[in-house]
């Protein structure tokens, strides 16, 4: 299902929903557990976003080291699962997945979610989405008596009811991996506190999971690179990700820039391979950009691997460029330098953790204009944050950890 429809199915659904749920839950509802009570058992819901569920993972790792690992539970999207499977924190049967490829299986899979989660009889459940309404529905339906959440008090977000006992302020200041951080530490408080949150802040994690695959996995990806490089992969290898979709058309650099950087790095060093990443529907549009290019030494890897298989390919290259998207958050799971290009949202709210991530940002007075606030939409339709990062910059940028590369290598030789 398409981004644009599933917001409006959740503008639209949602609000009626969350109201008569939240007149049921005035007239019926039960109150939450003391917290001398501490819960067994804890659910994340976090439906949309691969790159946001990487940077759940301190959030989830603090849930495993409170109630166990066989106890935590995770809700998504299916197309979304493959990422919670790679963290490796969720066991595999814990992990419910609805089926949104359309409305009619997205509602089925989340009736199937539903009877699942409350034949667990959960204690507790963390919306991790920010202001969305199916979420926030259907934490309050999974029947855990602890629901946490994010709650707009005076109206400076999108309205989705009063359906949490934990309802928690969005701090738009925070990091969001310490923000996730917050919202699990809030089953530690009791509800009638909030919205205050006595207490420092966790520091930001840098702590994140490396994979690291088998040598099985690295000969396929192997195999796929040398028969798209006819057999003569360069000894460096610098991946693109142009996002050559609509998903989010704000959030993207232009194909010209992608064109004129790929071509100065190859002129610049003769060991110098360029490979295009992207999905199966970005195959034709990537594969157009390397024939613009023309060069033996540029292929498209698009849509030729799965998602397991791309962060084998992000371990055995070197740099990534990519925009903020979910790639530059799974790049964070390898040993690959990853350039971001931010615009209309910030790095310092959600760049990935890693000390190999290396954020490129404008900062115009307009940037970021996409947010909590407003469901990620934006009235801009010329986005001079992207425009405004320069092809030298990000060249200036790769050329100069490429030499960082290199000489560790030499180096450790």
């Amino acid at each position: 299902m398409k981004v644009a429809r599933m917001r409006l199915i959740d503008r639209w659904l949602g609000m009626p929903v969350c109201f008569l749920l939240t007149a049921w839950r005035r007239l019926f509802g039960r109150r939450a557990p003391s917290v001398d009570t501490p819960p067994r058992s804890i659910l994340f819901v976090k439906l949309a976003e691969q790159g946001s569920t990487v940077l759940a993972y301190p959030a989830l790792r603090d849930a495993v080291r409170r109630v166990g690992r066989e106890n935590v539970y995770f809700l998504v999207f299916a197309e979304n699962r493959p990422i919670v499977d790679l963290l490796g924190l969720i066991p595999p049967d814990n992990v419910i997945a609805i089926d949104a490829k359309s409305l009619f299986t997205a509602v089925l899979g989340a009736i199937r979610a539903l009877w699942r989660m409350r034949s667990l009889r959960l204690d507790a459940a963390i919306d991790l989405e920010f202001f969305a309404r199916s979420s926030a529905a259907l934490t309050y339906l999974s029947g855990a008596r602890r629901r946490v959440g994010y709650h707009a008090f005076f109206d400076e977000a999108s309205y989705r009811g009063d359906l949490m006992t934990h309802r928690v302020n969005f701090n738009p200041y925070l990091h969001t991996s310490q923000a996730f951080q917050v919202l699990q530490g809030a089953l530690d408080h009791p509800p009638e506190a909030f919205p205050t949150f006595a207490g420092a802040p966790p520091e930001v994690c840098r702590e994140l999971p490396h994979f690291e695959p088998t040598n099985a996995e690295r000969a396929v990806v192997h195999g796929i690179l040398s028969r798209e490089f006819a057999g003569r992969i360069p000894s460096t290898l610098v991946l693109l990700n142009a996002n050559a979709s609509d998903l989010m058309p704000l959030r993207r650099w232009s194909n010209d820039n992608y064109i004129s950087l790929a071509r100065q790095m190859l002129a610049r060093d003769a060991d110098v391979g360029i490979a295009f990443t992207g999905a199966p529907a970005e195959a034709e549009p990537v594969a157009q950009l390397v024939r613009d290019i023309d060069s033996p030494r540029c292929v498209s890897m698009a849509g030729k691997t799965t998602l397991g298989q791309l962060l084998v390919l992000y371990e055995l290259s070197d740099i990534l460029v990519t925009n903020d998207s979910g790639p530059a958050h799974f790049g964070a799971l390898t040993g690959i330098d990853v350039v971001v290009l931010f615009g209309p949202e910030t790095p310092r709210l959600f760049a990935a953790t890693s000390p190999r991530t290396h954020p490129i940002w404008a900062g115009l007075a307009c940037s970021p204009c996409i947010n909590a606030f407003n469901d990620r939409n934006s009235s801009c339709r010329d986005n001079q944050c992207m425009k405004s990062i320069t092809v030298a910059e990000v060249f200036n940028t790769v050329m100069r950890l490429r030499n960082v590369r290199k000489k560790k290598s030499a180096s450790a030789a």
